[in-house]
């Protein structure tokens, strides 16, 4: 899972691969959750995160009660239906992402956002720890415009706690929902079907005061 950094950088316009047209083959079904990974999903909403590696990601939030799936994923740059190969490379200019689908009468956004920022670094840039690459920045795509505006009061609330404990400024994306390409099969919920494999997941110590996001 390690880059280099000349990976860390986004591809300019015109620059990054070409990709397909054809997805990526996926068994549509969650190996802990049992759920399909993939929609229609009544009564629910969704949103994509990016925190570093996606395999430990995403075990974070399949965790969380409420949840109805997750997945792994690409999302955030150009290239159409990338592979994990071709995302690792930095000319796609995707971040690895989890797809979380939630049950808002469960389970709050804000709940999501407080997971997400004291989950990873998020002042970190193009990395997350010693995975250094674009793939790897942190990110969170927003489906509806009242999810963009909770996220980025979220983010200016955690600004304050990290600026108090010695942290930098949060590089974080928050943007609309862009397209979304699953990740291979042999991603998807990697670390229940690998125990003992890699998991890059860490954050800062700093915690997120959910619940004051409104009075930012």
């Amino acid at each position: 899972m390690w880059g280099d950094k000349k990976k860390a950088q986004l591809p300019q316009a015109g620059d990054a691969l070409p990709g397909r047209e054809q997805t990526i083959e996926l068994i549509d079904h969650h190996a802990v959750l049992g759920r399909p990974l993939k929609g229609p999903w009544p009564d629910c909403e969704q949103a994509l995160f990016g925190m570093g590696c996606f395999w430990g990601a995403e075990r974070k939030f399949w965790t969380l009660d409420g949840i109805e799936t997750t997945a792994a994923g690409y999302a955030g740059g150009p290239t159409p239906n990338p592979s994990y190969r071709e995302v690792c490379s930095g000319q796609t200019g995707h971040a690895e992402v989890v797809l979380v689908v939630w049950h808002p009468q469960r389970i709050s956004f804000e709940a999501l956002l407080k997971e997400f920022f004291e989950s990873h670094d998020p002042t970190q840039g193009m990395r997350q720890g010693n995975d250094l690459g674009s793939q790897y920045r942190s990110a969170i795509y927003c489906a509806t415009a009242q999810q963009l505006a909770a996220a980025d009061s979220a983010r200016k609330v955690y600004q304050a706690r990290l600026t108090a404990a010695g942290f930098g400024p949060i590089t974080t994306e928050i943007e609309p929902l862009p397209p979304f390409y699953y990740s291979e099969d042999y991603h998807q919920q990697y670390l229940a079907k690998n125990p003992d494999g890699y998991c890059g997941i860490g954050g800062t110590g700093v915690v997120c005061p959910i619940g004051h996001f409104a009075t930012a």
